[in-house]
């Protein structure tokens, strides 16, 4: 593990990076330092509980954990490094859709709690994170500001565009017919 790294991507299986790349691709754009490793608390937890103990000893500020199914991830790393947030990303499974990780997610115990985002929203989770790092460094609270005031620009533009051409032009602009 490298020292300082300021976010830990944590998911269960492989089959969780396309929906955890969201974090990466955020984080890189706010230049925020992370590490993304795939563990298992069921399959390998001798090497999930080395990496949690790693986590304290390296100044990890803030843990992102995908889940699906079970989901035990996210509550697990709550429980073994208890000073670092943890935000639990539920991934969608072809059997009840997400809603058993989102469950599993979102219903810790008293006292490990897990801040969770909806089905697939990783890239939620990587805004929660930065929004956390921000209370402690302006250079971070400012870039998330930009992005902030880039989203409310977006609407903006999309509303005046809307405006400007009507609905059935901007509808067929939208499936690429203009």
């Amino acid at each position: 593990m490298k020292n300082n790294i300021d976010v830990s991507i944590i998911m269960g299986s492989d089959s969780d990076l396309p929906i955890m790349k969201d974090c990466a691709k955020f984080l890189d754009k706010m230049g925020i330092s992370y590490e993304i490793k795939i563990l298992s608390v069921h399959r390998t937890p001798e090497k999930a509980t080395e990496y949690a103990n790693n986590l304290k000893e390296n100044n990890v500020k803030v843990i992102i954990a995908g889940a699906g199914g079970a989901a035990h991830l996210p509550g697990v790393f709550a429980a073994m490094v208890p000073t670092v947030p943890v935000i639990g990303v539920p991934i969608h499974t072809k059997t009840l859709g997400g809603v058993d990780s989102l469950y599993s997610i979102v219903q810790m115990p008293s006292g490990i709690p897990v801040a969770t985002v909806a089905i697939n929203g990783a890239k939620n989770a990587a805004i929660l994170a930065t929004s956390i790092l921000a209370v402690g460094n302006d250079e971070i609270k400012n870039k998330l500001a930009d992005f902030k005031n880039s989203l409310k620009d977006a609407v903006s533009n999309k509303d005046e565009k809307l405006q400007q051409v009507g609905l059935d032009n901007y509808l067929a602009d939208m499936k690429g017919g203009i």
